[in-house]
Parts: C-alpha cells; sequence; structure tokens
C-alpha cells in the first residue's frame, strides 16, 4: 500500500494508475484518507476504458480540477470519473468512416461533423452537470454556445457512440440515459461486431421512435431524413482497412 496526496495524484496521475497494477494507492487531503486507486478484477477491466472511483461521488467543480491537471482523457457521469484510454483500431475505422459520412452530407449545411476528443457538458440540472466525450457528434448551434474560452456549452442534435467490450454497458445504459433526458435529439449506438447500429430519437426527456439496422440495411437518420448509412459498404471498408477484405 502507497500513500500519496491529491495534488501529487493529479500531476503523475497516469504514473500512479500504471503503479495501482501492482499495489493499492491511498490518496490523502490534509492529512486524510479520501479514496482509494486499486486494480480491477480482469472481468471488468477492458484496455479500451477504466473506471476510475475517486471513493465519493464527484462534483462538476472536483471533476475540472482532476482533469485540467492532468493529460489524461477523462468523462463525469453521474458523479463518476471514467478513464478514457485508446480504442482498439476497428473502432477508430467505423468513427473514421463514419464521420467523412458525416462531413460530406452535412458540407452544404449550417450543422458541422465533429469527432472527439471534444468535451460536452450536459447540465440536466444546476447540481447534476455531466461531461462526456462521444466518438462522434452534430452540432448545429455552435456559434451560439461558444463560450469565452471556445469551449461549446450546448447540446449536439446527434451524437454517436461506437461500442467497445468495455464501453457497452456505458454506451447502453448510462449514457443513453443522459443524452435522453439532457437534450440530445438522435443517438446512433454503432455496433462493429453485429454489424449494426440502433438509432433512437428522443423527445421530452422520453424515447420517441427505435430502429434497429444491421447489414445489409441502410440505417437512416430521424432528424435528418436523407442522412443514410450503407451498412455493409461501411463495414466492408473497414474490412478492407483491416486487411480482411472477404470479396
Amino acid at each position: 500500500m502507497r500513500k500519496v496526496t491529491s495534488t501529487e495524484m493529479q500531476n503523475n496521475f497516469g504514473k500512479y494508475l500504471m503503479m495501482a497494477q501492482e499495489e493499492e494507492i491511498i490518496i490523502t487531503r490534509n492529512g486524510q484518507e479520501i479514496a482509494k486507486l486499486g486494480k480491477v478484477q480482469p472481468d471488468f477491466l477492458a484496455d479500451e476504458a477504466l473506471h476510475l472511483s475517486y471513493g465519493s461521488t464527484k462534483t462538476y467543480e472536483e471533476f475540472l480540477e482532476i482533469s485540467r491537471n492532468s493529460p489524461e482523457r477523462f468523462e463525469l457521469i453521474d458523479g463518476e470519473i471514467v478513464l478514457l484510454a485508446s480504442p482498439k483500431t476497428t473502432h477508430q475505422l467505423v468513427v473514421a468512416e463514419l464521420f467523412a459520412l458525416l462531413h460530406s452530407f452535412l458540407a452544404e449545411g449550417t450543422c458541422l461533423a465533429i469527432a472527439a476528443p471534444y468535451d460536452i457538458t450536459i447540465r440536466r440540472s444546476p447540481d447534476d452537470i455531466n461531461v462526456v466525450q462521444p466518438d462522434l457528434m452534430v452540432i448545429c448551434d455552435l456559434a451560439d454556445h461558444l463560450d469565452s474560452e471556445g469551449y461549446y456549452q450546448g447540446v449536439p442534435t446527434l451524437i454517436c457512440e461506437v461500442l467497445s467490450e468495455s464501453t457497452r454497458r456505458i454506451d447502453l445504459i448510462k449514457k443513453m440515459e443522459l443524452y435522453m433526458t439532457g437534450g440530445v435529439k438522435e443517438y446512433w449506438v454503432v455496433d462493429p461486431e453485429n454489424e449494426s447500429i440502433l438509432v433512437y430519437g428522443f423527445e421530452e426527456g422520453d424515447i420517441s421512435r427505435h430502429m434497429t439496422y444491421k447489414a445489409p440495411d441502410q440505417a437512416r437518420s430521424i432528424v435528418f431524413p436523407d442522412l443514410g448509412v450503407d451498412l455493409s459498404s461501411l463495414f466492408r471498408k473497414v474490412k478492407i482497412s483491416l486487411g480482411k477484405n472477404q470479396g
């Protein structure tokens, strides 16, 4: 067991994250033990995302203090801090293909496609502030919601998350509920393993429409009716990029 101060933890998070795989790290503030960092059991630890527990539920201000003093990428969802590590190649290839499609579709309009890393702050109430980094998003009010520091403070019209083994539960449960109640109009959940896309439409904090598309279908947007995704083409391009062209 090793004890470190909260300041030391914030300044050297990557170092202590690696050390936590071998020994328990106790974090102190003003001499008091406030949190514990330790190795997660294999069933719950994947190589694409790590859940980091800082003990008690964290406020938005505490999250900002931690995230702005660290080179790591974090999300704050329902008071839980989530550390994001590098995704796998398949994940990034799907994101790249979808970004190209969205960027081309939106080229003549006022909406923009933006890919992670890009912080989205969702305020369900003054005391319920969440910060996420969706894989892809469509923003239609960027100029109206930039703060003095250049950060976007609005809510994307459409958000897309690409599933991985480690993020499946978060994307399908926690994030879907957050986006639904936080003002997002449409949510795509892309599943590379099953070559499918789930499309959810949200209205008044609830699901208004829900469609499941699976290759060889063409997935259709709800908010943008002319936007379609040929799933066979999408996942074939990914396979070719991976050197797995099955002709």
